[in-house]
């Protein structure tokens, strides 16, 4: 078992990144139950909007995924200037990344999502949102790096704060302006993408002025002259294997809502009420391995590689028991959730049978989750990234089309599909965590 400091530092780390998650998820969940009064319509376009704004939020946290491992063994090994340098690296090319990205999004809308298959009675709704909240969504690419760099320095409350405001700002936001109350227009899903990008914004500006007050108050120059190419190639060698799996994966999503939206308007909504639903039962294991990972970091970087197996072993274990928990509680409660979203009975049934399914489902994302990012947290970034483009794209992708379409089973045959994806991806990273192969993987030794 780990040691007690070691137990009192995970709770002290998972308790604020726990409650920063479920208001980060809160956010986008907001726009959906506040559009579930306006119309099922604006919810199917706006989650599939969302499908290619997740994917832009994974290309922003390729770099500041990077920088939090590397901050965290820099931390363990007491490293000061090279942790400045990776923060400054992050910060700059994601500034670059989130310009061109948001430049994208806002000229290339309608394209994107004619690719999407998206259908043309929900076009107009899909392209305002997206225009709005992707032209903007460069102050999110920043927010994520000033997020991760905090996080890894164990300053894991500011985050947290920072987002609560936010997402009270955000309901504000949304209230006014999709209903047109205290004096507003009523601007529907327009309004909805006003209040969303207007609070992602303010997010950016409270995290950045925290960061420069509490962690690193300023970049010397001196520090980049000559560039730190070393810490640009660490970057890329955790970013790109990292952000290529999450970008494969959310690519996968997209070519499944695609499927999706091929058989019916009510089985894209019903997926995106579903999502929104499930993104809370796996929180917790999304939180606590964020926080262990920040541990596991530091001791990565002190080289006491047994305390951080014992150590990731201690909270995955936790993270399978209160998911499991959770997602049979929401089984259990399906029906009544589903109706507060909707009066329409067949994605009310649809959704019911998927969160049946979902259960087993998390028991593979549970397992995906914690090995995933744990072994990318010890700098093992290679082997998640080539095990999730196999299975995502033969078992997520081709697996679940054929059960869902050809074979008839619809939005929860393609489901059964995703949890056979997550289960053997769960399996095969589990495997390579208890090798130990991580043991060799670690930056602290590189010049």
């Amino acid at each position: 078992m780990p040691s007690h400091t070691l137990k009192q530092q995970l709770k002290v780390l998972t308790i604020p990144v726990f409650i920063e998650m479920a208001l980060v998820m809160l956010l986008g969940a907001i726009d959906t139950v506040m559009l579930s009064r306006y119309s099922d319509n604006s919810v199917a376009a706006v989650g599939l909007d969302n499908q290619l704004i997740s994917l832009v939020f994974l290309v922003y946290q390729f770099f500041s995924m990077g920088a939090a491992i590397l901050c965290a063994q820099y931390i363990g090994a007491g490293l000061k200037k090279r942790l400045v340098q990776v923060v400054g690296m992050a910060l700059t090319v994601n500034l670059f990344l989130g310009l061109a990205v948001s430049a994208l999004l806002f000229f290339y809308a309608e394209t994107l999502l004619q690719l999407m298959g998206l259908r043309p009675d929900l076009m107009g709704d899909a392209l305002v949102y997206l225009r709005l909240t992707g032209a903007l969504s460069f102050f999110q690419a920043l927010s994520l790096t000033f997020s991760a760099s905090l996080r890894s320095a164990d300053k894991v409350v500011y985050p947290m704060v920072v987002t609560g405001i936010v997402n009270v700002l955000n309901i504000l936001g949304n209230y006014a302006l999709i209903f047109g109350r205290w004096g507003c227009p009523q601007m529907g899903v327009e309004g909805a993408a006003i209040a969303t990008a207007a609070s992602r914004a303010i997010a950016m500006v409270l995290l950045a002025v925290i960061h420069f007050k509490v962690h690193i108050p300023r970049f010397p120059l001196s520090y980049f002259r000559p560039i730190p190419w070393q810490e640009l190639r660490n970057l890329l060698y955790i970013g790109i294997p990292a952000m290529s799996e999450n970008i494969s994966y959310c690519l996968s999503q997209v070519v499944i809502t695609f499927f999706i939206n091929q058989i019916s308007n009510e089985a894209l909504a019903a997926r995106t009420y579903c999502h929104n639903m499930i993104m809370f039962v796996y929180l917790f294991c999304i939180s606590i391995t964020q926080g262990g990972d920040i541990l596991v970091g530091h001791l990565v970087g002190q080289r006491r590689h047994q305390a951080a197996y014992v150590l990731g072993n201690y909270f995955f274990r936790w993270s399978m028991i209160i998911t499991l928990t959770g997602s049979a509680l929401l089984v259990l409660s399906g029906h009544s959730i589903l109706r507060a979203f909707t009066d329409n009975q067949d994605i009310i049934t649809m959704g019911f049978w998927v969160l049946v399914v979902d259960w087993f489902l998390e028991i593979g994302r549970t397992s995906n989750i914690f090995a995933g990012s744990t072994l990318r947290a010890t700098g093992d970034t290679i082997y998640p990234f080539v095990v999730g483009i196999i299975f995502q794209w033969s078992i997520a992708v081709g697996l679940s089309y054929v059960i869902g379409i050809p074979l008839g089973y619809g939005l929860v045959g393609m489901w059964v599909g995703f949890a056979l994806d997550e289960n053997v991806r769960g399996v095969i990273l589990l495997r390579r965590w208890r090798s130990g192969k991580w043991r060799t993987k670690g930056f602290v030794r590189k010049k």
